[in-house]
């Protein structure tokens, strides 16, 4: 079914952007992985990723549309690097670490099937550690052929576990989706001063 976008929903041009990203991933499933070419279009679906957000937020045109194409892109690159990049990592890491994004892959799920059932929607909160986790991930294949490339790969499960847990726990705390949430301390800052506001406001009724 053709879907008809309506002003609301009007493509912008960080949604442009993102759409670039997506045509970026699929493009590099056709190049092979580590060689010059595949760096070069990697890198720009790294600098779209980082571009469209902000753009979005320069023109004021963040929308939950523009977040949702966001979340599919993600979802997508991801799915690319596994087939890309997987079976090198495979035989470069040992198991512990394995054991590491499997249990980050079970959290990040919960969390997906959390909001899925509850807010009806398929989406991710753009939350800092999310993003911190985004960047991890992206520069693992620079890293992957170097002394470094366990460590760091210990590194970014440890940040890929708290990102996901604290999606599950501000799915499970907030009863609406926002996708402005950027972490569970401003979630319950949000909240703070919401019911100091209704406080205030029953004061105020009070008196009369």
């Amino acid at each position: 079914m053709k879907m008809k976008l309506t002003e609301k929903h009007k493509l912008g041009t960080a949604d442009i952007i993102t759409i670039f990203r997506i045509a970026g991933t699929l493009v590099l499933l056709f190049l092979r992985s580590f060689s010059v070419p595949f760096f070069c279009v990697y890198a720009l679906t790294g600098l779209t990723d980082m571009l469209d957000g902000f753009v979005a937020r320069k023109t004021h045109t963040e929308s939950s549309f523009g977040a949702r194409l966001d979340s599919i892109a993600d979802l997508l690159f991801y799915t690319v690097m596994l087939i890309k990049i997987f079976p090198t990592l495979w035989t470069a890491l040992p198991k512990e670490i394995w054991y590491a994004v499997t249990a980050v892959l079970l959290i990040r799920i919960s969390a997906y099937l959390t909001a899925a059932f509850k807010y009806r929607i398929f989406a991710s909160l753009h939350t800092y550690l999310n993003k911190l986790t985004g960047l991890a991930v992206f520069l693992i294949p620079f890293l992957l052929l170097t002394r470094y490339s366990v460590i760091y790969s210990l590194s970014v499960c440890a940040v890929a576990a708290l990102a996901s847990l604290e999606e599950l726990v501000i799915y499970i705390a907030k009863q609406s989706y926002d996708s402005d949430t950027k972490s569970l301390l401003q979630n319950a800052l949000k909240k703070g001063r919401v019911k100091r506001r209704i406080r205030k406001q029953n004061n105020e009724r009070t008196d009369y």
